[in-house]
């Protein structure tokens, strides 16, 4: 036996049954919490998790055998990642097992945002015909900036290419991108010349609320605009001003930073004035942060994983 994985979440079986099958013995605790894991973790020598603790720096001083983090997902917002590289523990996640969610659902939600998809419908069941008023607009021709190019935002990317439109992409922290669906610009142009904005960014300290007031201010034209990031990337008292005055023309939403694990901290008879307000919109389109939970990605964020683990292995670094 290699050693012994702690899942703090529940994952797709493959993932238990891959690390196996590399020779690990796989342990779950339902009733566990932060401080159990604590207590345990110096016996394991790997951590699965997805959403349920932070791995912070107390959890890391008590992994004193520990020899990779897995989140089953893309995001690593969780994990302490360059404290835990000092304590020469891997941190591993799986982008490549939702990408093609996110990509898809971004195509929906902006079909069903700029064709006002949301409202028709409930119009139509509740017996009200107006044509005119629900009149959509087509993205062919325009141009649609994305911000974040990494596996999301080019799997976004791939399928919107298809609608003739004129794709350009901003990234921070790449360059020379360039491809076959996108060209590569600075934020400048892409804020001078987008009707329509994607965000495809992690959440750091950086992108913590990047999109503010003076962010879609710098915006020439209005613009719709899609989130299947995470949601404290934008701010929401922000946004709602901007869908007010215009320049903001709509929203489609898979993440919001009031949720946790949902809305589970927020009272019915408190929801937050911003919230409220994009609960009533009908310029809003909003999901569950779901975007990258379909089916087929609950299988392959696993199986990734296992492969990761797998390289590691077969490079002799764990």
């Amino acid at each position: 036996m290699k050693g012994k994985v702690l899942f703090v979440d529940t994952t797709h079986i493959v993932l238990k049954e891959g690390l196996t099958e590399l020779g690990y013995q796989c342990d779950f605790f339902d009733n566990y919490n932060y401080g159990d894991y604590c207590n345990v973790v110096s016996q394991y020598d790997g951590v699965i998790i997805r959403s349920k603790i932070k791995i912070d720096r107390n959890f890391i001083d008590n992994a004193t055998n520990c020899k990779f983090i897995a989140r089953v997902g893309a995001g690593l917002e969780n994990i302490d990642v360059e404290y835990a590289e000092t304590k020469g523990i891997y941190c591993l996640n799986s982008p490549e097992g939702n990408r093609d969610a996110v990509g898809e659902q971004a195509v929906g939600m902006l079909i069903m945002l700029m064709n006002n998809l949301i409202r028709a419908d409930h119009e139509v069941r509740n017996l009200i015909w107006k044509r005119k008023e629900n009149r959509g607009n087509e993205i062919k021709e325009r141009t649609i900036g994305i911000i974040g190019y990494g596996n999301m935002g080019k799997a976004f990317a791939q399928r919107i290419a298809s609608f003739g439109a004129n794709i350009i992409a901003y990234d921070k922290y790449k360059t020379n991108f360039s491809d076959e669906f996108v060209k590569e610009v600075s934020l400048e142009e892409l804020q001078r010349t987008s009707d329509i904005v994607s965000l495809h960014v992690p959440l750091t300290e950086e992108t913590y609320y990047m999109v503010n007031s003076d962010f879609l201010n710098a915006f020439e034209k209005s613009v719709w605009l899609l989130n299947t990031a995470r949601g404290p990337v934008v701010n929401t008292q922000d946004l709602t001003e901007a869908i007010e005055n215009g320049k903001i023309i709509g929203a489609a939403l898979d993440v919001l930073e009031y949720e946790k694990l949902g809305f589970e901290s927020i009272k019915k008879d408190e929801v937050p004035k911003a919230l409220e307000y994009l609960l009533k919109s009908d310029k809003v389109v909003l999901s569950p942060h779901i975007a990258g939970w379909t089916h087929e990605s609950n299988y392959k964020l696993s199986k990734v994983i296992v492969d990761k683990v797998q390289a590691l292995l077969d490079d002799h670094k764990i």
